[in-house]
């Protein structure tokens, strides 16, 4: 083997597929991201502490910079578990997820309550954030959404005065959808992952959509 060939050799293995890799680099970009944000975060608490700017954190700056740190950390941790990797076999506590969607209550404009108990599989939790995102997309005047499990699966109930349809957008869920499904943008691609991650798992996803509100069942 010359210095050229130095690394790993080839393999019969199949390539990742499409879905393994976004999350895996999603993974990936959470992971290094968040260590620095945690930094801030630290260094404002020290400034905090410190005699030396007494009244700092009263400031109107301070406050927006630490608001700005915890919705980022807590929008990383939401991304983490919405598009990053987990193994088939982990699972996830009722209350690691009723915090991430308390944060996400903060720094959007749904209310969500969830109706469930023990804990779930990662793979349930991931598909459940991807579905509160389509519903946030649907609901951009904001609204309330229950979050429930029962003997059939899980249910994302929606409501709100007003919501913004796209079926063109939505078809994404459908198995075979009879309007052409356009390439989402950076801001709408949790509609392709959540249809990707279901189809991949063997989960059937079920929605509906009308002016007071909107569902979304797995």
């Amino acid at each position: 083997m010359d210095d050229l060939t130095i690394g790993r050799t080839s393999t019969s293995q199949e390539a990742l597929s499409p879905e393994r890799l976004a999350a895996l680099v999603s993974a990936r970009l959470c992971h290094d991201l968040i260590s620095p944000l945690g930094a801030i975060g630290n260094g404002l608490e020290l400034l905090q502490m410190s005699g030396e700017f007494r009244g700092i954190a009263n400031s109107p700056e301070f406050q927006l910079m630490a608001e700005s740190v915890q919705a980022s950390r807590a929008r990383i941790r939401w991304f983490r578990m919405a598009f990053g990797h987990g193994s088939a076999d982990q699972r996830v506590g009722l209350g690691e997820l009723s915090a991430i969607l308390g944060d996400f209550e903060k720094s959007g404009r749904l209310r969500v309550r969830i109706e469930a108990e023990g804990d779930l599989a990662r793979s349930e939790a991931r598909l459940i954030l991807l579905s509160l995102m389509c519903l946030e997309t649907a609901l951009p005047w904001g609204g309330s959404v229950l979050v429930c499990r029962g003997a059939s699966g899980w249910r994302l109930v929606a409501e709100a005065s007003r919501t913004k349809p796209d079926p063109a957008l939505w078809s994404w869920l459908d198995p075979q959808g009879s309007v052409a499904r356009p390439d989402p943008s950076p801001s709408e691609v949790h509609f392709a992952m959540l249809a990707s991650f279901a189809a991949s798992e063997g989960r059937q996803l079920g929605w509906e959509l009308d002016a007071a509100g909107g569902e979304i069942s797995f």
